[in-house]
């Protein structure tokens, strides 16, 4: 895919990548034909169920699981191959993770002290002592914590509290793309939203990118600027947050939406669940592949679907 019409900054690309584990008959593909670009300053979120490989491909985009084919591009430069350590140390300062568990991601033997100073030692990003002080100083009161809190360790504090520390560790990097792989799912329902809101501040004032991972369709609503629907490893639907809501195309995104809660009692007891049936799609002859329905609005279809998704439009 390209760039669009206002001429936005591709900062990441995904051409035509398959990830997958074992070889031969054992050969598993958890994820296959993923194409999409993220923008600079955008959030993009990629929405699926559990084992949808969401996952997979965050930890592919930060070279934590290697891809079998396609290119993952950062800022132009292939990144998913080996690349020498001057290039590895900067896609790895430039490209930050966000973990889903904040108790399983924290070391519980060290300090906070040392959890957000970990990055800077292993790159040497600071000029002396007190320097790489005053920026974990300063990122650890950014993330709304206490300078008193470095000297604690991570079981000390409530998971929100935990999930502020991994955001404080990955940005005292400054890094340009943050992966945040369902950085909520973990958290008390009354916590969501103020780390949502803590991670939105921040992207303005670090000028961050994010790709959000998620599960919940709802969540990433008011937070995404476009959105990628994964079914079992293949992108189905992308499009911008409120076009997708308002106009979803794909059978899966339909069903996704439908399970979306309303607030309202009334409507959420009489509205209709749509149960999303694989056997619709016969992909046997007519093969399908990621077209665009609508500008910047994308389907996985063949022509037999797209024919009937563009009848359905207009």
């Amino acid at each position: 895919m390209s760039e669009n019409k206002d001429k936005k900054e591709v900062l990441l690309s995904l051409k035509n990548v398959q990830i997958s584990f074992g070889e031969g008959r054992k050969k598993f593909v958890a994820a296959n034909n993923i194409n999409f670009d993220i923008y600079k300053g955008e959030t993009f979120a990629l929405v699926g169920e559990s084992g949808s490989g969401k996952t997979t491909i965050g930890r592919a985009i930060v070279r934590l699981k290697e891809t079998s084919e396609g290119d993952i591009l950062f800022k132009g430069k292939k990144i998913n191959r080996k690349i020498s350590r001057n290039e590895k140390e900067e896609v790895i300062r430039s490209i930050q993770m966000i973990f889903q568990d904040p108790a399983a991601s924290l070391n519980d033997r060290a300090t906070i002290e040392y959890i957000i100073s970990e990055g800077l030692y292993n790159f040497h990003l600071y000029k002396n002592d007190g320097d790489r002080l005053d920026k974990i100083t300063k990122m650890i009161s950014e993330v709304g914590l206490l300078p008193e809190h470095l000297t604690r360790y991570p079981h000390e504090f409530s998971g929100g509290q935990r999930q502020r520390i991994g955001i404080a560790r990955a940005l005292v990097m400054n890094p340009e793309l943050v992966v945040a792989d369902e950085p909520i799912s973990a958290l008390d329902v009354s916590i969501r939203a103020q780390v949502l809101n803590l991670m939105k501040r921040l992207q303005r004032e670090k000028d961050l990118t994010y790709l959000f991972i998620a599960h919940d369709l709802s969540v990433v609503r008011f937070i995404s600027d476009r959105i990628a629907v994964i079914q079992r490893g293949t992108i189905v639907e992308l499009a911008e947050a409120e076009e997708l809501f308002l106009h979803p195309i794909h059978p899966y995104s339909k069903s996704l939406l439908s399970a979306v809660p309303i607030p309202d009692p009334e409507i959420e007891r009489n509205k209709q669940l749509i149960v999303y049936d694989e056997s619709i799609h016969d992909y046997r002859a007519d093969k399908p592949s990621f077209v665009e329905i609508l500008p910047g609005h994308f389907v996985w279809a063949n022509k037999a679907e797209e024919a009937r998704y563009r009848k359905e439009l207009s």
